[in-house]
């Protein structure tokens, strides 16, 4: 029997033929109020944040004039449609090492607040042994960093496949397969012509 009301609770306690106490029916009542008002589990609240999340490339590379996205471009985008799914956002980052390199290993975890389901995604960054004008803390942020972005790539279903970091040559032009066979074509014709 489904209860709706304290009075109703009340008068029920009186009835001989219930067992259960108060608390384990006010319970009751509490949690199917709360299952009622929460139709959607975890993989619907995130599949709603992923179709309704727009998280611009806020950030231009000076150096290469490309324009990127950010870890925090990603978490500003994001907080708003959290609230509005009645969801909680952590990224953890942990350390990892291999082959006596270090890496940043970054977990964001999406949970329902609700129901305390939760999904996550994980993104790895390895610290550059050293970088110019960095101490050894910004090169841990700054892996970190990028460990986060891409925890949250994965996450929220962002795809970074035209993103900079996929795109940029840093000034070193890919050659087509064509210009590849001619330059190549042009070498060993000069080598011909040299006696090599």
């Amino acid at each position: 029997m489904f209860l709706r009301t304290w009075g109703q609770l009340k008068m029920n306690l009186s009835t001989p033929n219930v067992t259960l106490p108060a608390e384990k029916i006010y319970t009751e009542i509490y949690s199917r109020k709360n299952m009622s008002q929460n139709t959607h589990n975890i993989r619907q609240k995130l599949q709603g944040i992923q179709s309704s999340l727009k998280a611009p490339k806020g950030q231009t590379n000076k150096f290469g004039g490309y324009k990127y996205r950010s870890c925090e471009d990603i978490l500003t985008a994001v907080k708003p449609l959290l609230a509005e799914w009645g969801c909680s956002l952590v990224i953890n980052d942990d350390l990892d090492t291999c082959g006596g390199r270090v890496y940043i290993k970054a977990t964001a975890t999406l949970a329902d607040n609700d129901t305390e389901q939760a999904i996550s995604a994980s993104g790895f960054a390895r610290e550059a042994p050293n970088k110019k004008g960095m101490d050894d803390a910004q090169i841990t942020g700054s892996a970190s960093s990028y460990a986060r972005k891409y925890a949250l790539n994965g996450l929220f279903a962002i795809d970074d496949t035209k993103d900079a970091d996929a795109t940029n040559d840093h000034g070193k032009r890919a050659m087509k397969p064509s210009e590849a066979a001619m330059e190549k074509a042009q070498r060993q014709h000069d080598a011909q012509q040299a006696g090599f």
